[in-house]
């Protein structure tokens, strides 16, 4: 599981930057692949969506930070 999660934090940093350049500069990274209709661009927007999903639902059981554990206890 945490390979998985690596893969998808790594896919969520990608997609974040890429946002960022689209935004402040109006230039996407799918451009580099070949622009967004190539195939390979949509694989990689598929896999960040999918990560992103992934982590909404399994962030708090691979977070340290918002594992039950590692929470203060309220009194």
């Amino acid at each position: 599981m945490k390979a998985i999660h690596m893969i998808a934090i790594t896919l969520l940093i990608v997609g974040g930057l890429n946002w960022l350049l689209v935004g402040l500069f109006q230039w996407d990274v799918g451009v580099l692949f070949g622009g967004q209709a190539a195939m390979i661009s949509k694989i990689i927007y598929v896999l960040v969506g999918l990560s992103a999903i992934w982590e909404i639902f399994t962030h708090k059981s691979n977070c340290k930070m918002c594992s039950s554990s590692a929470m203060p206890k309220q009194m």
